[in-house]
């Protein structure tokens, strides 16, 4: 096994877990799953049938990841989020052939307690709020916050609030990339976004506390 599983998760056969990918207490992995390496997934998790997930990806406790559902790398699913896979259920009305496609794409984060209703696609690295109810698409590197959910701004790769200039230019304050802010959304100067980040700033030394301190310091009043 090239994965690791503790003694009360539950994995059904036949489905793919890649390497170094570690499943926690109680957590429940359905036949036809097909899962990246290195993923991590917490306390009480539910990943369905034929549900595909990339490598890299962070599950916290309490969520489950319904048939339909397709998340790519490096994305963050925050504690008791919630994933749905049918809009208009019927205990009554077997919608089992009818189940609609949700797609995470990559590095994007959906915190805690947020719900995405089926059928969307969040963009990479998009960043959903505590909390927050999602009902339509969300574009690349975009902040949505609050019920329902509309967008509150844009979010760096790296997780922190984006403010642009007149010439349209915003500089990440942890990882020092620019991003561009155009008709068609934003996009990574320095960097593609599908790849990989440079090692050195793959490990983030600095808590947010003190990049929102530093940022406040240079406003003028």
């Amino acid at each position: 096994m090239s994965y690791i599983k503790h003694e009360s998760a539950y994995v059904e056969e036949p489905c793919e877990i890649g390497e170094g990918t570690r499943i926690w207490h109680f957590s429940h992995i359905q036949r036809g799953a097909k899962i990246g390496s290195n993923c991590i997934f917490g306390q009480n998790c539910n990943v369905a049938n034929n549900v595909v997930i990339g490598s890299n990806v962070k599950v916290q406790n309490n969520v489950s990841i319904y048939t339909g559902t397709i998340i790519e790398d490096d994305v963050f699913l925050g504690p008791s989020c919630v994933l749905t896979n049918v809009t208009n259920p019927r205990s009554q009305v077997n919608r089992h052939s009818l189940y609609e496609k949700t797609v995470l794409r990559k590095g994007c984060t959906i915190g805690a307690n947020a719900t995405i209703v089926c059928g969307v696609t969040i963009g990479r690295y998009a960043f959903v709020g505590a909390g927050a109810v999602v009902a339509k698409d969300i574009p690349d590197y975009a902040l949505v916050m609050g019920v329902p959910g509309r967008q509150a701004g844009w979010m760096s790769r790296h997780g922190h609030r984006l403010s642009f200039d007149i010439q349209g230019l915003a500089i990440c304050p942890e990882s020092g990339f620019k991003y561009r802010l155009e008709e068609g959304g934003v996009h990574c100067v320095d960097l593609p976004e599908d790849a990989p980040l440079p090692r050195e700033l793959a490990s983030g030394s600095r808590s947010y506390d003190e990049f929102l301190s530093s940022r406040m310091n240079h406003v003028s009043f």
